[in-house]
């Protein structure tokens, strides 16, 4: 295996000694203009790189920032929001030569536990933090620990108050008027039970839809027997099962509302399992659009929005707070309702 080029290499090919490459490498006084152009032009015929451990001793930026997933390993390789979420994310950091150290843990305090451990090895100079939570313990340790964060969603209450000035952006998207124009389109076309198959329970973008179909329910004089919500763990197992429950209630909703694309396709395949024709006697809307929705028969109507411009967003943000910015608060695009197959006026006999 090759070995890696040192400062003493440095030091040989350029003629000069160890502590004038240092000064040269790390932008310090000490050597003239035109030996640190020189000492320069052969550390990067050699391939030199600034070791990051070192780098991060000596107070400087590591040039890496940290993702942590805290949710079941297996619901992760059938969704496609991550994958597009860390596609943005890549694309704005691998511009700013910045790496992406990413880990998946089981829970929240495991989670905890590896932010702490990155900052005791300052292995990143800050963190994107995703699925923010109700009761969320992260905004609190992250103050403490003066981590710079970015929330992609919004944050939900912490679990207690920080007790430095909290660290933490934010990038959200408008979930509650989401959930409004899904219920608007379903409501118009006259449906007056709907289900909602939700996501984790406790997440607050969950919560949020939550709170948004029951609002805008409550605003039409539907109450909890016509509109509700139940909580999966977003995977095609649960939506399916999920499904199956719904539909064989003796007042069997007409309309579904699935929170990924994953658990509308698997809701499509039990309906017709069941001999359930979509959208005739049963419609179907997907949270986030995606390939799937456009190939599955009939085509599923669904909320279409740029969740790689989200990850650019979030990226773009902590980058900025990296160099210096204020912590602030930023918008994405608000999701747009793309109707298609999947969705019609529910039968003419159903009791409403």
């Amino acid at each position: 295996m090759a070995r890696r080029p040192t400062i003493k290499d440095i030091a040989r090919r350029a003629g000069v000694s160890e502590s004038a490459v240092s000064f040269a490498l790390n932008d310090r006084p000490g050597v003239s203009k035109d030996t640190r152009a020189r000492i320069r032009l052969v550390a990067e015929e050699l391939g030199w790189q600034a070791n990051s451990a070192a780098r991060a001793l000596s107070g400087e930026r590591s040039g890496a920032v940290g993702l942590v997933l805290a949710r079941p390993a297996h619901t992760l390789g059938v969704e496609s929001f991550f994958l597009q979420l860390v596609s943005g994310i890549q694309e704005v950091l691998a511009a700013a030569r910045t790496a992406l150290l990413f880990q998946v843990v089981e829970d929240v305090d495991a989670e905890c536990a590896v932010y702490r451990r990155w900052w005791a090895e300052r292995r990143v100079d800050g963190v994107l933090v995703v699925d923010p939570r109700t009761g969320d313990p992260r905004p609190a340790l992250l103050a403490e620990l003066g981590l710079p964060a970015v929330t992609i969603g919004e944050p939900g209450p912490p679990a207690e108050p920080a007790r430095v000035p909290s660290p933490l952006s934010s990038v959200r998207a408008d979930d509650a008027g989401a959930m409004a124009q899904v219920l608007e389109h379903l409501h118009g076309l006259g449906h007056r039970r709907i289900v909602h198959i939700a996501g984790l329970p406790g997440l607050a973008h969950t919560v949020r839809r939550m709170e948004s179909l029951r609002a805008e329910a409550e605003r039409r004089g539907l109450g909890p027997d016509h509109v509700r919500s139940v909580v999966t763990d977003y995977s095609d197992a649960e939506g399916a099962a999920a499904t199956r429950r719904v539909l064989a209630e003796p007042q069997a909703p007409t309309a579904l509302v699935y929170d990924n694309d994953v658990m509308a396709v698997a809701g499509s395949a039990v309906a017709a399992e069941l001999g359930i024709p979509v959208p005739d006697r049963l419609s179907i809307v997907a949270w986030d659009d995606s390939a799937l929705c456009r190939v599955t028969h009939p085509r599923l109507t669904a909320l279409v929005r740029d969740t790689a411009g989200f990850g650019r967003l979030a990226a773009e943000e902590l980058l900025s707070v990296l160099t210096g910015g204020p912590p602030g608060v930023r918008e994405s695009e608000r999701p747009r309702l793309e109707p298609r197959d999947s969705t019609a006026p529910p039968p003419a006999h159903t009791d409403s």
